[in-house]
């Protein structure tokens, strides 16, 4: 089976052997999976059906359970997915082949835990080396979003649970489009989003963690060019407040919310290990770099989304920037 999907800006040629596995991925595609052979890819992402171990024998010992040899790399068991790892580079750029080998563990848990499951395959198959292989290009994860609202294009950034979800929500319904939910690469003058669907509460889709569900989130941007930074912070009183801000409080934002999504927290060791097996990108994501340099350009904004922040337009809040600032 072969399929296609933009994401991160790179695009993946997938070629899977399994059936299942080819399910799970189309359903965190957001229904951008094509089922055609990719044109031009700069990833390519194959699942095998055979069961085997890699042959390592005679390759490097990187870390544990991780080895080199000529520029590839075999790592087990990557981010306790259930499935081995065998990178290679392509003249495109790279490939990732997979084989589902789960320890007896990892499998029970994949059985009782089945959101959690997909969520790291998800995760280990397609956003993570999409995530790294851009980092190859200057680009960094960000947990941001830009979003197309009105006559302006905000780079929305706040930790978990504070809100980002619903105000994107609002405003998609009113026709405005985005680059994603959660995740997102930047390079300090573009967003690339990840594609994943949304998880909200009172969704249709796969129940989530934290009482949400996934739906579909339509008529999703591939990239924008944010003009603006809002940081967002759930405030005390009722209604919503937007007042500028310091472009270092929203550096140390994107920042410290990007280490804190749970989204990435088992791509740090995903992305280390295989920067240190093949010389490739850097040892650490410029993250704080690509915020700065977003930062430097464009002006920068705290909204304080109150008690109800179901209740506000994003796009209605920011017409009135100019006057704030």
């Amino acid at each position: 089976m072969h399929a296609s999907l933009d994401t991160a800006g790179e695009r993946l040629a997938i070629d899977c052997s399994l059936p299942w596995v080819m399910e799970l991925i189309a359903e965190g595609a957001n229904g951008e999976l094509r089922r055609v052979e990719a044109a031009d890819p700069s990833l390519r992402v194959r699942i095998e059906s055979d069961r085997r171990a890699f042959d390592t024998r005679g390759w490097e010992l990187v870390a544990r359970g991780a080895w080199r040899r000529n520029g590839d790399v075999v790592v087990e068991n990557p981010c306790t997915s259930g499935f081995d790892l065998h990178l290679s580079r392509t003249p495109e750029g790279a490939e990732f082949t997979y084989r589902w080998r789960p320890p007896a563990r990892d499998r029970a848990v994949a059985r009782l835990l089945r959101s959690r499951f997909h969520l790291l395959a998800r995760a280990t198959l397609i956003q993570y080396p999409a995530l790294w292989w851009a980092g190859t290009r200057g680009r960094a994860p960000l947990h941001a979003s830009a979003c197309a609202a009105g006559a302006t294009t905000p780079l929305l950034t706040a930790p978990s649970g504070i809100g980002r979800s619903t105000l994107l929500l609002a405003e998609l319904a009113s026709g405005a489009r985005t680059t994603g939910d959660n995740l997102a690469v930047g390079d300090g003058t573009t967003v690339w989003g990840l594609v994943e669907p949304v998880r909200v509460e009172g969704g249709h889709g796969r129940r989530m963690p934290h009482g949400r569900s996934e739906v579909a989130l339509e008529d999703r941007a591939d990239s924008l060019m944010p003009d603006r930074i809002v940081v967002l912070e759930r405030g005390r009183s009722v209604s919503p407040s937007l007042s500028t801000c310091r472009s270092e409080a929203a550096v140390r934002t994107l920042v410290t919310s990007t280490y804190m999504a749970g989204e990435l927290r088992r791509y740090w060791p995903f992305a280390a290990t295989l920067a240190a097996a093949t010389g490739l990108g850097p040892s650490h994501a410029p993250i704080t770099e690509v915020a700065s340099a977003f930062a430097a350009m464009l002006p920068c904004f705290t909204l304080a989304l109150g008690r109800n922040p179901g209740g506000v337009r994003l796009s209605d809040l920011l017409d009135n920037a100019e006057v704030a600032a």
